[in-house]
């Protein structure tokens, strides 16, 4: 049997955009874009880690990461971030969205900082509570996902949530270009206030002590913007649906939404969970009936799409080495080198990262997720095989422009399409009571795709021939991005069976209104 909904919720699907919309973008967007500097900043700084830490005076090349130290070092906060979306994910429909939602800012803050100020100057003692530490701070970052995604679902209209939604992870974007102009600014000035010769002329002095402050800066400073927002996320009400529909307090929901909203709002005599009607859980018989093939949809596309775009992520510095458009490592010194690195990667994030996501903030209210999703999988297919199939050509002296054009291209697609779509969809789709759970869900399932991406892509890249110090053959750069190529049509064809939501209301496309006797459209596509 189908019923009503409450006057408070049907206020917020009305609300005409106004300025508490662009205030919870900014207190949840502050999130993302330090959650997003925080997991990339590493890939800043593990080769500058492997001159500092593991150099050896006696061989003619500069030190790197061992094998399995780097992939610890670039995927423990990963593995952190999906126990945490788990976890906080969970607790955000147990306890309530706002009561979680400091905490994992403040466990962010205190392992940031801990983080760079991971004890000693041996690689071992350095190393060991580095992963510790990033794995705590994965950890808090992880409860940002579910917990901002749902909070801005909860509180926007049903006109343009899907933007708003859209700007709160388009801070990840902001996120990932601060941390390469951080970089660049902290490798710039020691640069110049401790000169230093390149790596051929003076293995020792190359690196020179100070470059142990610099790391540790730039993985500290994320906590600043972080910091700063923390009394704004203790301000903001809980969501009237998680009061409402939940705890079924309409009365307090009611009361918070009309003041954030400035207009009197009328009470309802009924309390949510008796509104709803609903008493189902997590994986019951009457869930997977109405969204089994919707949690299907979100954590196989987000799985699919996390391999290829943390693969890319990660490893920029490595494809940029290797395909010459930064120097040998050994004609340049250990500042240097990093600030190269920054410099190539900074280029990349504003030319195809950062606008790919503006670019679904713009259009997702007018195009749609599902068209969204389906057409950035296809192009991030298309140029991936543009890159794969030439590849030998691209990467010789002179061609590196055409390299990187198309490498900026899947950036833009994968922001323009599912890296996007994929946080906003499970935000929308299913019931309030679980909604903050099956977006965990799905988000540690892409973080366990981002997994396999980190780990596999730095073993399958190696050279089939002559693979670096410390690592086995691989399959080739070439074969690797044959891979990716096909890991993105794999997520196209997931796509299919994405609901679309623009235009819905919350209740409308969990069907919270609906009872168990009534129709259930599955897909909605």
């Amino acid at each position: 049997m189908a019923t009503e909904q409450l006057n408070v919720l049907k206020a917020l699907d009305v609300a005409k955009t106004q300025l508490y919309h662009f205030k919870a973008v900014v207190i949840a967007g502050m999130g993302f874009f330090t959650d997003a500097y925080d997991l990339f900043c590493i890939a800043l700084v593990t080769k500058l880690l492997g001159r500092i830490y593991y150099t050896d005076p006696a061989l003619n090349e500069p030190g790197h990461l061992p094998a399995n130290v780097s992939a610890a070092v670039n995927g423990v906060a990963l593995c952190g971030t999906l126990a945490g979306q788990l976890f906080f994910g969970w607790l955000g429909d147990k306890l309530g969205r706002k009561s979680v939602y400091g905490f994992t800012l403040i466990l962010m803050v205190l392992c940031s900082i801990a983080s760079g100020l991971s004890f000693g100057h041996e690689a071992k003692g350095v190393m060991g509570t580095l992963c510790f530490f990033r794995f705590w701070l994965g950890f808090g970052v992880g409860g940002d996902y579910p917990l901002s995604a749902t909070i801005m679902s909860e509180y926007a209209n049903k006109k343009t949530r899907g933007t708003f939604i859209a700007a709160v992870f388009a801070m990840q974007g902001f996120g990932i270009l601060f941390g390469t102009i951080v970089t660049i600014i902290v490798s710039s000035a020691f640069r110049h206030a401790f000169p230093a010769p390149p790596f051929y002329i003076d293995a020792a002095a190359s690196i020179g002590p100070e470059a142990d402050y610099v790391w540790r800066i730039i993985v500290m400073f994320g906590t600043i913007p972080a910091a700063l927002t923390y009394y704004w996320r203790m301000k903001m009400p809980e969501t009237a649906r998680y009061t409402a529909l939940i705890a079924g307090n309409t009365k307090q929901a009611t009361s918070d939404m009309s003041k954030v909203l400035n207009k009197e709002i009328s009470e309802e005599d009924v309390q949510g969970e008796r509104a709803t009607g609903d008493t189902w859980g997590l994986f019951s018989r009457q869930f997977m009936k109405r969204h089994g093939m919707h949690l299907l949809a979100t954590t196989s596309t987000w799985f699919l799409l996390d391999v290829a775009f943390y693969s890319q992520n990660l490893f920029q510095k490595d494809i940029f080495t290797k395909i010459g458009w930064i120097p040998p490592a050994k004609t340049m010194n250990a500042l240097e080198e990093l600030y190269r690195i920054a410099r190539a990667q900074a280029l990349i994030a504003l030319c195809g990262t950062v606008p790919g996501y503006w670019f679904t903030v713009a259009f997702i209210d007018i195009i749609g997720r599902f068209w969204i999703q389906l057409m950035g999988f296809t192009m991030m297919t298309i140029f991936m095989l543009a890159i794969a199939i030439p590849y030998d050509y691209l990467v010789k002296p002179g061609h590196h422009t055409g390299f990187v054009v198309l490498y900026g291209l899947t950036f833009f697609f994968a922001n323009f399409g599912p890296n996007s779509t994929t946080f906003i969809v499970p935000a929308e789709i299913f019931p309030a009571r679980l909604r903050s759970t099956c977006h965990g869900i799905s988000a540690a399932t892409g973080k366990a795709g981002a997994i396999i991406g980190a780990f596999g892509f730095l073993y399958a890249s190696q050279d089939q021939k002559k693979p670096e110090t410390g690592y086995s053959r691989g399959i080739g750069m070439r074969n690797a991005l044959f891979v990716l190529a096909g890991t993105n049509f794999l997520g196209l064809l997931f796509s299919l069976l994405v609901p679309e939501s623009k235009g819905k209301s919350l209740e409308e496309l969990s069907k919270e209104n609906v009872g168990d006797d009534d129709t259930i459209a599955v897909t909605g596509v």
